[in-house]
């Protein structure tokens, strides 16, 4: 099987504040640099192939963090699919703002339709973030394992397609900054086995002598309640 490791961004200043979407020259902050370094050290024994990244700055760090110390085994790849919500002239209002919007209302009530003032639509992004994991996939091939270092609307994009779920419940997914979320891919379908995982061992993601992997103990993967967008 094909195992994705969807890694958020760590946090950055103005992270839950204000819809940054493709912002510019917004690194991450202290708390970010610090998650970041925490979910590689997490990852550093797990055979990764690649790690493909949204290309924007906070996620482009985040990458950096897991590629450092693998040597040149691993490559970095940027793919623009990745990159966050395109929100149009929404980009750079913060979400106390946008409370006093009607609209703003109305995402939660239908994501699946919404499309941002001048920007994208959410099931827009939704497709191309989908695409983007399934064209990896099958260049990386079945046996691969990889990581995908991207947005938290993306990231939920993913999981929803994976859980077979449809774009209503897509919010109700929590995806914490620096958080772990992974996806097995085979020829039954798609596996969920973690999400927004911001601790716990990852062993069952590490290949055995013959193939096989550990089994996964009982709380080893964590899940929390929706986060911001970011």
């Amino acid at each position: 099987m094909t195992t994705v490791l969807l890694v958020r961004h760590g946090l950055t200043a103005l992270t839950a504040t204000t819809l940054l979407g493709w912002t510019p020259d917004v690194p991450l902050d202290d708390v970010g640099r610090r998650q970041a370094e925490s979910v590689a050290a997490r990852l550093l024994p797990v055979p990764v192939m690649a790690v493909v990244s949204s290309p924007i700055e906070r996620c482009r760090q985040t990458a950096e963090a897991i590629v450092a110390g693998r040597g040149a085994t691993v490559s970095l790849e940027l793919d623009d699919r990745l990159g966050d919500v395109r929100y149009g002239d929404w980009t750079g209002r913060t979400f106390k703002d946008l409370n006093h919007d009607p609209r703003w209302k109305r995402i939660h009530a239908d994501p699946a339709s919404f499309r941002f003032p001048s920007g994208e639509a959410l099931h827009e992004m939704g497709a191309r973030a989908v695409a983007a994991v399934r064209d990896w996939n099958e260049r990386l091939g079945l046996e691969a394992t990889y990581a995908v270092v991207s947005h938290a609307d993306p990231i939920r994009a993913i999981l929803v397609d994976a859980l077979g779920l449809g774009f209503e419940g897509y919010l109700r997914l929590g995806v914490g900054p620096g958080s772990l979320s992974v996806i097995r891919y085979g020829p039954g379908g798609a596996v969920v086995v973690r999400v927004n995982d911001s601790g716990g061992d990852l062993a069952d993601l590490v290949p055995q002598k013959g193939g096989s992997r550990r089994p996964r103990q009982p709380g080893s993967g964590r899940t929390s309640r929706p986060g911001q967008m970011s």
